[in-house]
């Protein structure tokens, strides 16, 4: 009979479904969230697990068999630890700060289109931003489904939110002297998103059985050009940014890892400023509308052949770029990497004072209608994305944009 002292401790042994970014072995495992992440830390560990082993929390055969000369009791056992908690990642957390500013920096520029200096830059930003976005949030879908708690965000994070917030814009639509216009299928403005990544989660089962969802989502990504698809139900952008999901689904703690090499940082910064210049050259001849990865062939006047290289030259560019910028942002701790937990506040709550800076004509004067301009512009919608990422801003609008609705949804059995 073996002492039980001496016995190894015992692990069981899990399935493939489970394991999730902080089993694959990388060095720095990457959180699971939703694209904007909340305050109460959803990457911590499940209670009673450790992301590393704990010293003297047992002993080894070695040592538990040795004889204690001289001792006549056994020592006492010493107390258990309590489990280590996973230490949140800020990598992704800088990324997504960066990308919510240049989101508000985006919308801003709108009025200032005229300028090329303003054109160059919203080329420069529309090209990769959103599409950067779309593929971190399908990364971190992998296990959406996985998780109760994650699957009742579909209505708490989702459609609650969206609901309130057609309502909230079309309420100051109408309140800076615009028409009464509430379509909840069509939805308003920069509210697409959430409509967009709800039917890309519930399409995730589907791609992780696919043999090969990458080929497949690009071929549905090219050949959707042909169809003038409608924007109820955010149906156009869910086609048109469909590649950039699921190659973020597909994607592994170790591919972000493989990204932190020198050369290819070194690559990423001659890619960034190639980008600027391409852009810088194009804006005053470029149409806009490739850029918002949505419109159909047709409605940009091209032929079929036209509008198949556009697409596939803009998805490598757009790749590029969202590897450039995946290479080139830090990985440690920073001043703003707090500020990226709370996105989801500053991405739909920006639009309250862009709209009003855009009625009242405040993004209009002629002085802004230039590369000073735009730096204003960029400036004063950074701090903006600051203030709206504190956490002062989450607790004022924690109840309408992140309702717990615990009352709709049933318990979990025990069994």
């Amino acid at each position: 009979m073996s002492d039980t002292r001496s016995s190894p401790p015992v692990t069981t042994p899990r399935s493939p479904d489970e394991d999730g970014p902080a089993n694959t072995g990388a060095r720095w495992p990457l959180p699971e969230e939703t694209f904007w992440s909340e305050a109460t830390d959803p990457h911590g560990v499940a209670p009673g697990e450790r992301t590393e082993p704990q010293g003297d929390v047992a002993q080894s055969p070695a040592k538990a068999e040795a004889p204690a000369e001289g001792r006549q009791e056994q020592p006492e056992p010493q107390p258990k630890p309590e489990p280590g908690k996973r230490k949140r990642d800020p990598f992704l957390d800088n990324v997504k700060f960066v990308l919510i500013a240049l989101v508000v920096v985006g919308h801003s520029l709108v009025p200032t289109l005229s300028a090329d200096s303003s054109r160059a830059l919203y080329i420069f930003i529309y090209v990769f931003h959103m599409p950067l976005f779309v593929l971190i949030s399908g990364y971190l879908s992998r296990n959406f489904w996985n998780s109760n708690a994650k699957t009742n965000k579909l209505v708490d994070t989702f459609l609650v939110p969206y609901v309130i917030v057609e309502v909230g814009y079309a309420a100051l639509r109408f309140s800076l002297g615009q028409k009464w216009s509430l379509t909840i299928i069509d939805p308003a403005w920069l509210n697409w998103y959430l409509l967009a990544l709800l039917f890309w989660r519930l399409s995730t089962p589907v791609w992780k059985r696919m043999k090969y969802p990458v080929p497949v989502a690009i071929a549905i990504y090219l050949f959707a050009g042909f169809s003038q698809i409608e924007g109820d139900f955010s149906m156009d952008r869910f086609f048109g940014l469909m590649p950039f999901f699921v190659i973020g689904l597909v994607m592994q703690p170790e591919h972000f890892e493989m990204l932190n090499r020198r050369w290819i940082k070194i690559v990423s910064v001659f890619t960034i400023l190639g980008a600027a210049a391409v852009a810088i050259y194009i804006a005053p001849m470029a149409k806009l509308g490739p850029f918002y990865y949505k419109n159909s062939f047709q409605d940009l006047n091209q032929s079929w052949y036209m509008g198949l290289g556009l697409r596939a030259g803009l998805l490598v560019c757009a790749l590029a770029m969202c590897f450039a910028v995946l290479a080139l942002v830090p990985r440690g701790e920073t001043w703003y990497s707090d500020l990226g937990t709370r996105t989801l506040y500053c991405y739909l709550l920006h639009g309250i004072p862009v709209l009003i800076a855009k009625e009242m004509g405040w993004l209009e004067l002629p002085w802004l209608h230039g590369p000073l301009g735009v730096l204003a512009i960029a400036s004063s919608c950074f701090a903006l994305a600051i203030v709206l990422c504190l956490p002062e801003t989450r607790t004022i609008f924690k109840w309408v944009l992140e309702p717990r609705l615990v009352w709709l949804y049933r318990r979990p059995s025990r069994s």
